[in-house]
């Protein structure tokens, strides 16, 4: 499969460099500079996996073309329409694109695009940085990349992309006939995640030992509610291994949204956080938490522009 990779990230170059590693035909969308950096010293990728150093294809805007099978996007909820713009003189009859964002509204945002045929499910659970010198640099042993069709078909073109990874090291792809499902189970618990930490400035077991355990409990359940009444309830397994989660005193857990407002950083809160308020509303859950937590990140983000940080 040709695939192309929408910039050489932390998430975009550990999946795509991990593939060209396998010997996939992989390219790197980038803009002149990182392009003259990868050409220099290649894309470099720290990993407890195994470290590498390899000379990958790049190209730039001006010269995209179409001929790609799949193209993955790892950006930001909030880049995602300066990523579509990207892409688009890279489509044709034949191109399918692989979304790994947060949230769920840019699956509807990419159909309206590019068509729904052409748009895939797709999540990944990873913590990996780019550092100031531009190493992907992966962060523990989390390496699972997870896609399928939405409409819950198994598809030459999901098989196959399967196959291709299944030589990668350090990573671990699988085609799934439920990615709608699984989209929604990332949902329930990055959103109430998020809702918790970005309320209380604080992770999750900062939150438990302050008396917080039922209140992430309930955030847990009514996020659970809103995935039922738009038609994916949770197994039990799945609650139980969250309810132990959000009860954890010792748990480091924080969301890279936290990290963001604590950084200064532009957040996703319109796309998770503001989502699930809304989806709230149409399933008729009770919305106040969320509406709170969506304020609280859109309040965030007028000081952030204002440049009134501390």
């Amino acid at each position: 499969m040709r695939v192309l990779v929408l910039g050489a990230g932390a998430l975009g170059g550990y999946f795509g460099g991990r593939l060209a590693e396998a010997s996939g035909d992989v390219t790197f969308l980038v803009r002149p500079a990182r392009a003259a950096r990868l050409a220099e010293a290649g894309l470099v990728i720290e990993s407890p996996f195994g470290d590498a150093r390899l000379p990958v294809k790049t190209v730039t805007a001006e010269a995209l073309q179409p001929g790609w099978d799949v193209i993955l996007l790892t950006c930001k909820a909030y880049d995602l329409e300066d990523a579509m713009a990207s892409i688009e003189p890279a489509m044709d009859a034949r191109t399918a694109i692989l979304p790994v964002l947060n949230g769920l509204s840019h699956i509807e945002t990419l159909q309206a695009r590019f068509g729904a045929e052409r748009v895939l499910g797709g999540l990944c659970k990873i913590q990996a940085t780019l550092t100031p010198s531009g190493v992907v640099r992966q962060l523990n042993d989390w390496r699972w990349l997870t896609f399928g069709e939405m409409d819950g078909g198994m598809s030459p073109r999901v098989a196959a992309l399967e196959a291709a990874f299944a030589r990668a090291r350090g990573m671990e792809a699988k085609a799934v006939p439920n990615i709608a499902q699984r989209l929604w189970e990332k949902l329930v618990h990055l959103g109430t995640s998020a809702v918790g930490t970005v309320l209380m400035r604080a992770n999750v077991g900062e939150i438990v030992r302050a008396g917080g355990s039922a209140w992430l409990q309930e955030v847990l359940a009514r996020n659970a509610a809103i995935a039922a009444r738009h038609g994916h309830p949770m197994p039990e397994s799945f609650m139980a291994e969250y309810r132990a989660l959000f009860s954890d005193p010792a748990s480091a857990y924080a969301t890279s949204m936290l990290r963001d407002i604590e950084a200064g950083n532009r957040i996703e809160g319109e796309h998770i956080l503001g989502f699930l308020a809304a989806a709230a509303a149409r399933a008729g859950v009770e919305s106040a938490i969320h509406d709170a937590a969506a304020l609280h990140a859109g309040s965030y983000e007028q000081r952030r522009a204002a440049n009134r940080l501390p």
